[in-house]
């Protein structure tokens, strides 16, 4: 039994975040974590994940939650803001793109926004990070504005206008990059304006 919790914890260690599935990968009944974290030496972060209770988590924790359930889906428009530290969004849900032919994920916990993209708009300006120990994949700076400018109708146009201010301002992208991004989200006509403007 001793073994089983040693694995257990050593994995919590070097992933940051465990799942069910990592257990019963390595042959390793789940009431094992039942039993750790009734002993204080884990914690439930939300169905089926678990980290150590110690664990010194970042504010992107429901980051690495969402990618860790949804290995394919992407952090966009407003946590991807939050994780370049553009503008001054705060949001309470984790908002993910998938492919517009994915099935709706259903999760309890952290709270979601689902965004449907396709094609290049899907799979162009990924940037890969490593948070609590889970591969994550976000949108970068500039791709994010441009997302930005063409959700502006959910997020409001305020919001994209902060961003792009803000990523040229702090040197997180340049105009020929938010440009390449804004035709492939075909909203190069909105933004043309804003980019003059701030060019």
């Amino acid at each position: 039994m001793s073994l089983n919790i040693d694995k257990i914890l050593l994995l919590a260690k070097k992933k940051g975040i465990i799942r069910v599935q990592d257990l019963t990968k390595r042959k390793i009944h789940p009431e094992y974590l039942r039993r750790l974290c009734q002993k204080g030496l884990l914690v439930k972060l939300g169905k089926g994940l678990y980290a150590l209770e110690n664990a010194d988590f970042s504010v992107n924790v429901g980051v690495a939650q969402i990618a860790k359930k949804i290995p394919n889906c992407v952090i966009c428009l407003l946590s991807a803001l939050r994780f370049h530290d553009l503008g001054t969004q705060n949001p309470s849900e984790i908002w993910i793109a998938i492919e517009r032919s994915s099935s709706t994920p259903h999760i309890e916990y952290p709270p979601l926004r689902i965004a449907r993209f396709s094609g290049k708009s899907m799979t162009e300006g990924i940037e890969h990070h490593k948070i609590e120990g889970v591969n994550v994949q976000i949108f970068n700076p500039a791709k994010t504005i441009a997302d930005c400018f063409k959700y502006r109708n959910k997020i409001g146009i305020d919001v994209a206008v902060e961003a792009l201010r803000d990523g040229f301002k702090k040197r997180l992208c340049t105009s020929d990059q938010v440009w390449h991004y804004a035709q492939i989200c075909r909203v190069a006509n909105i933004m043309r304006p804003y980019l003059e403007a701030m060019s």
